[in-house]
C-alpha cells in the first residue's frame, strides 16, 4: 500500500507492506505512516486492556503513545458536559470520551481506537471533535456515513482484524542494520487490581521512559518519553492534578461556548487557577521500569499515588519499598520491564 508520505512529508515516497494477513482494512481515506503507527500501538492497547477486563477499552494516541486510555465507565457530569454526550451513552462512546478527558489537548488531532464496533453515538461525538482517524472492530450501520464526511471526506477509517495475531519476530530495519527481537507477549501477573492492571497495559504501548497514572478505570495524565523516571512521575502527575481542578470549574462558566475544543481551552484556563477543597486521591501508578531511588516516591505521594506497579531489581528496591511504606503506598514488584522505542 502507498502511504501519504514517510514519517515527515519530505520522507516520499512510503509504502507498508503486510507480513501474510493484514491486520487492518482501510474502510476510507489514506493513511500516512505515522498513521499506522498510532494504529498498531493504539489497537493493540485497547484490544489487551479489553480482554483483561472484560469491559470495552478506548485510547486517543498521538505519536506513538496515548494520551489517554480507559474502560466503559461512568462518565462523571463535568465530562458529560464538556463533550456534549449523556452520562448513559453507549460503552464505546463512554470508554472513548473517559479517554480524551484524560488529557484533552493532547488530544487534538488524535488517533482513536475502540475495542468494540463503533456506534454512531459515537461518530457523532468524533464530528464533533478535531481527530485524524480510527481504528476499531467494526462499525455499526450509519457510522462510516458520519465519519466519511469529516475532514471534507479524508478522515481515516481503518477496521481491525479481530482474529489477527501477530508474528512471534519483530524485525526492523534502520541505518543498515536489521533487528529482531520476541513480540512484546508476556502476561501480566495475576492478582493486579483493575486500575494497575490498566496502567500496566498503557505503559506497554507508551514510549519509554514513561510512568501512567490511572483512577476508576481511566488514565488521569500519561507521563510518556522522559530520560528521568522522576521527570515521568512529575509529568504524569501534572497533568493528573490538572484533570482534577477541571473537575471544579462550574458549568455555568463554559455556557454559550460554542466547540468542544473552545470549552476545552476556557476549562484548562479556568481550572490552572483552582485550589481543589479536597487532594487528588486513591490513584494507581505503573511504571515501566524500576523506581530507582526514594524521590520517585515522594512525588508519587504528591498526587495522590496509593499504589504502584513497577518491575523491580533497583539495586536501591529496599530503600524505594521503605519511603512507599512511610507514604503508605503498597507496592508490587512485577518482574517485568516494559519498554518501549
Amino acid at each position: 500500500m502507498q502511504l501519504r508520505y514517510g514519517m515527515n512529508p519530505h520522507q516520499g515516497p512510503a509504502s507498508v507492506e503486510p507480513i501474510g494477513a493484514a491486520p487492518f482494512t482501510v474502510v476510507r481515506g489514506r493513511p500516512s505512516y505515522l498513521n499506522l503507527l498510532d494504529a498498531i500501538g493504539a489497537w493493540q492497547l485497547v484490544r489487551e486492556a479489553s480482554a483483561g477486563s472484560g469491559l470495552v477499552a478506548a485510547a486517543s494516541f498521538k505519536h506513538v503513545s496515548p494520551a489517554g486510555a480507559a474502560l466503559a465507565g461512568a462518565v462523571d457530569p463535568v465530562t458529560a458536559g464538556l463533550f456534549g454526550v449523556a452520562p448513559r451513552a453507549d460503552a464505546a462512546t463512554r470508554a472513548y470520551v473517559r479517554a480524551r478527558d484524560s488529557d484533552p489537548k493532547s488530544s487534538y488531532g488524535d488517533l482513536v481506537a475502540v475495542s468494540a464496533p463503533v456506534t454512531t453515538g459515537l461518530a457523532d461525538l468524533l464530528r464533533r471533535v478535531v481527530s485524524d482517524g480510527i481504528v476499531a472492530p467494526g462499525y455499526e450501520p450509519g457510522a462510516v456515513a458520519v465519519l466519511s464526511a469529516k475532514k471534507n471526506g479524508t478522515y481515516l477509517i481503518l477496521e481491525a482484524e479481530a482474529t489477527f495475531e501477530p508474528p512471534d519476530e519483530e524485525v526492523r530495519e534502520l541505518y543498515g542494520l536489521r533487528f529482531v527481537q520476541r513480540r512484546d507477549d508476556a502476561p501480566l501477573p495475576d492478582g493486579l487490581s483493575a486500575d494497575l492492571r490498566l496502567a500496566l497495559t498503557t505503559v506497554r504501548y507508551t514510549q519509554s521512559n514513561s510512568v501512567v497514572l490511572v483512577r476508576d478505570g481511566a488514565t488521569l495524565g500519561v507521563g510518556a518519553g522522559q530520560q528521568s523516571r522522576v521527570d515521568c512521575i512529575r509529568l504524569a502527575g501534572t497533568k493528573a492534578r490538572l484533570w482534577h481542578q477541571r473537575r471544579f470549574v462550574p458549568p455555568d462558566d463554559l455556557s454559550g461556548i460554542g466547540s468542544i475544543q473552545q470549552r476545552v481551552n476556557a476549562q484548562l484556563r479556568l481550572a490552572e487557577a483552582i485550589d481543589p477543597p479536597v487532594p487528588l486521591q486513591r490513584v494507581s501508578l505503573a511504571s515501566d521500569g524500576a523506581l530507582p531511588f526514594e524521590d520517585n516516591i515522594t512525588e508519587a505521594a504528591r498526587f495522590g499515588v496509593r499504589h504502584i506497579a513497577e518491575p523491580g531489581g533497583s539495586t536501591r528496591s529496599d530503600a524505594v519499598a521503605a519511603a512507599a511504606h512511610q507514604h503508605g503506598i503498597t507496592v508490587t514488584r512485577t518482574g517485568l520491564r516494559l519498554f518501549r522505542h
